[in-house]
């Protein structure tokens, strides 16, 4: 710890001299490495729904097919909260400037591999073991990755723009949605089906080793939060951070998860089962689902910050609860347009569809983050926002998969949004608004 204290050190002394500087470079940092984060897992997300059911399990019938691929795609929620409890541990502990260069490298490497994994075909039963390893990988290193990337801009910058700031780190979902979604759109355009099916959709994966060292270089030129520099130097950090958070704070860590469910369930939805809905059941084209895909992460490029921003003037709750609200209503219109809709509507649903993701997602960083006290707030935050990916994300398009093969209707996927949204709507009217508290004061999670 006494290279941590000369970090925290080194951060108090420059406070106010560099602060400008430094909260800029924490507010790129944070959505530079989201972006490269979730770059890679859309990127997995994509062709867990375009490739890997007939290159990873060719013995399986369509449905066991897609059933067995998004089963793989689970598998990295599930490891989330994994990743969330060990690296939450580090980040309370030694800081989260040196965490998040640790969860990057494993992220872009895990990611670079996938690339180069042969199929089952010429590999045979290690083809399927090795993905579901790399995927676990992957879900372990986005656990430890959120909660860090968001402290960096939340504990730098002034606590009046606390949402805005926090949503830097949100900003990377859109930004990785289009840079991984477009380049699958761009080469299964510009590709042949064969072509792009036995090698082009390697290419995306394997860029993003560069990616992965042009987020080296900026997270290597911040210094620690001065949050979290005042409780080193205070001598105040917890020997067992995960453990007192859960103890301490286990109400807040399943609100916090609670929250989740009518963003993060239909936000996976709508980005990756969608494909396989619209393009598998109804035949039209990958590239221009794609396309619609596209277009909605570039609108929440806007709409995250403009929201999490309009959090700070009127509160969290306010905002995230009519992003919730919207969701639970706009479940069947959206599922109507995907099945009777034609292309026209196809397209205006899903883009219409990340609007009230955005009114959740964008305030959603501040809001988890300031529940916590700031010895916790890493392991804390994280916990809470990664476990809804075992109940809410990860299950999403398995469970979505096998309602409409037991249903025959995409409507009963949409009584399931209905239920995430409530689930959401009670959590929220549940949870502490601390949108205008000090959370630099120990009293402000008094009980």
């Amino acid at each position: 710890m006494v290279q941590g204290r000369n970090e925290a050190d080194r951060t108090l002394d420059a406070q106010h001299t560099q602060q400008p500087t430094q909260v800029r470079r924490a507010a790129l940092a944070g959505a530079i490495g989201t972006t490269i984060e979730w770059y890679d897992f859309f990127l997995y997300n994509t062709a867990a729904a375009l490739i890997f059911p007939h290159l990873f399990f060719p013995a399986s019938s369509s449905y066991a097919g897609a059933m067995q691929s998004f089963a793989t795609y689970a598998v990295g929620f599930a490891a989330r909260p994994v990743g969330a409890a060990i690296f939450g541990r580090w980040g309370d502990r030694i800081g989260r400037k040196a965490t998040l260069i640790v969860t990057l490298l494993a992220m872009g490497i895990a990611s670079g591999l996938v690339g180069v994994l042969p199929g089952a075909a010429t590999i045979g039963i290690a083809a399927p073991i090795v993905l579901v390893l790399l995927r676990l990988i992957q879900g372990i290193a986005i656990g430890g990755e959120w909660s860090g990337s968001v402290l960096l801009a939340m504990e730098w910058g002034d606590q009046r723009k606390r949402g805005l700031l926090g949503s830097f780190a949100q900003i990377g979902v859109p930004v990785g949605l289009v840079l991984g979604t477009g380049g699958m759109t761009l080469l299964s355009a510009m590709l042949s089906s064969d072509a792009f099916n036995s090698w082009g959709w390697r290419l995306p994966f394997l860029a993003s080793l560069i990616l992965v060292a042009v987020g080296l270089v900026i997270r290597l030129r911040i210094l620690e939060t001065p949050m979290f520099a005042k409780v080193v130097t205070e001598r105040r950090t917890s020997s067992r951070p995960v453990a007192d958070a859960i103890r301490h704070h286990w109400r807040e860590i399943l609100l916090s998860a609670g929250l989740r469910f009518s963003e993060q369930m239909p936000f996976y939805l709508y980005t990756s089962y969608v494909l396989v809905y619209v393009v598998a059941r109804h035949h039209y084209s990958k590239t221009f689902v794609l396309n619609a895909v596209l277009i909605a992460a570039l609108l929440e490029l806007f709409l995250i910050p403009w929201f999490s921003h309009l959090s700070d003037r009127v509160g969290r709750k306010r905002i995230y609860l009519v992003g919730a609200v919207l969701t639970g209503v706009l479940a069947f219109p959206y599922f109507a347009a995907l099945k009777d809709g034609g292309y026209v509507l196809i397209f205006v649903a899903i883009v219409v569809s990340m609007i009230p993701h955005a009114m959740q997602y964008g305030p959603q960083a501040a809001l988890i983050g300031e529940s916590f006290p700031t010895h916790l707030r890493y392991g804390g935050a994280g916990l809470g926002y990664q476990l809804a990916s075992v109940f809410a994300g990860g299950p999403a398009p398995l469970l979505a998969t096998w309602l409409l093969q037991e249903t025959g209707t995409p409507f009963s996927i949409a009584a399931y949004v209905v239920v995430a949204a409530a689930v959401t709507v009670l959590c929220v009217v549940l949870i502490a608004d601390r949108s205008r508290a000090d959370i630099t004061a120990e009293a402000t999670y008094a009980r």
